[in-house]
């Protein structure tokens, strides 16, 4: 049996060294035992665009803040912050607008931009996976996650943060050949020590943020697939929902939550009243609009975002055409409207790799306003 361990409160970082002390005195005891001065300690948070924590996207610095001032309480002095952004997003951007910048320079931390580090090939579960070699080379990894929604695998969290140890070319082939599998399989070969999740207050709808929703908790455990399967319980979703939550156990990356597992909670006076809401009914809602071959993440986001924003729905709609977006529609003529380079063949077609969601508004504005308002 493995434990979920969580925390509620305002005050991040003291929130996040509370926590790992006091397990570190109980039930991750023998993780925490590993730790070594001379260990090559990597820090995982998610950093996947430039914006600030508090918009319900990336890592929040206070909680990796605690992690360093716990890792110094072992002797770890100089662990290194990695990360790599989505595509279409300079992760050195993320890092300085998300205070990551202002966090090493305090610590003498080194921030690595793994869309530079170097790639080693990895087969696990059939597929070949291209991994960055810097997490592979870690002898000690902490994955830091957000828990929040996702506009196309309904979640995403410690499992699927791992995407970010990828370079931006396997994050194209993964949606190309379909990304849960290899984002399940990827964590049969990268086995983070220890994951802390932000679940501060990340967006339940959004990977890129804007519509966060204060819950004041962070949790913290060993097993990916627990955490993940109980992360979606409280979104509103069950394990069956995440297509990649199944394959990873079927992979044998972890267990289910499950009745039986223990949740030791701490602070529990400081739980918020308000408990978060199932949104993706606005995702579900709009999918019928959008015809999608194998789109990334970014850029199906920012179609889903901006169709938000321009207050479409599918309320009463007859549907006589779709957006065309993805991969799948790359080198084709259609008819329809293409979001992003990969679907420019469309009769009419809106560029970027990939466009922003306010160039998309922009351009939405412009050549669908009979479309919009039918």
């Amino acid at each position: 049996m493995t434990t979920i361990n969580i925390i509620y409160g305002t005050a991040i970082l003291e929130m996040t060294y509370k926590l790992l002390r006091e397990t570190a005195a109980g039930n991750i005891t023998e993780t925490v035992k590993r730790l070594r001065s001379d260990m090559k300690v990597v820090i995982k948070p998610n950093l996947v665009v430039a914006k600030p924590a508090n918009e319900g996207a990336t890592t929040h610095p206070e909680i990796v803040e605690g992690i360093v001032r716990f890792l110094k309480d072992f002797g770890v002095t100089k662990p290194v912050i990695a990360e790599g952004s989505w595509l279409g997003e300079q992760t050195g951007k993320a890092f300085s607008c998300c205070g990551y910048d202002v966090l090493a320079k305090r610590y003498g931390l080194q921030l690595v931009d793994t869309k530079k580090e170097n790639t080693v090939k990895k087969n696990a579960c059939g597929l070949t996976l291209g991994i960055c070699n810097i997490f592979l080379e870690a002898d000690f990894l902490i994955n830091v996650p957000v828990l929040k929604g996702h506009c196309q695998t309904v979640m995403t969290c410690c499992l699927k943060n791992l995407k970010g140890c990828i370079p931006d070319s396997e994050k194209r082939r993964y949606h190309n050949i379909g990304l849960h599998k290899p984002v399940a399989a990827l964590n049969t070969i990268l086995k983070p020590d220890l994951h802390v999740i932000d679940g501060i207050c990340g967006d339940p709808v959004f990977e890129e943020g804007g519509n966060p929703v204060t819950a004041n908790r962070i949790l913290l455990g060993t097993d990916p697939v627990l955490l993940d399967s109980y992360g979606a319980a409280l979104l509103g979703y069950t394990a069956d929902e995440i297509e990649y939550i199944h394959y990873a156990k079927e992979y044998g990356a972890g267990n289910l939550f499950n009745t039986d597992t223990k949740i030791n909670e701490f602070q529990t006076e400081n739980r918020p009243k308000n408990t978060v809401q199932n949104q993706s009914r606005l995702v579900r809602e709009l999918a019928p609009l959008i015809e999608d071959r194998n789109a990334c993440s970014a850029c199906y986001a920012a179609l889903i975002f901006a169709l938000h924003k321009l207050g479409v729905n599918n309320s009463g709609r007859k549907i006589t055409e779709t957006f065309k977006i993805g991969q799948g529609f790359r080198g084709k003529q259609s008819t329809g409207i293409g979001i992003g380079d990969c679907a420019k063949g469309c009769e009419q077609h809106i560029s970027g790799c990939p466009p922003s969601a306010a160039a998309i508004v922009r351009a939405l504005k412009n050549v669908t306003a009979g479309f919009l308002n039918s």
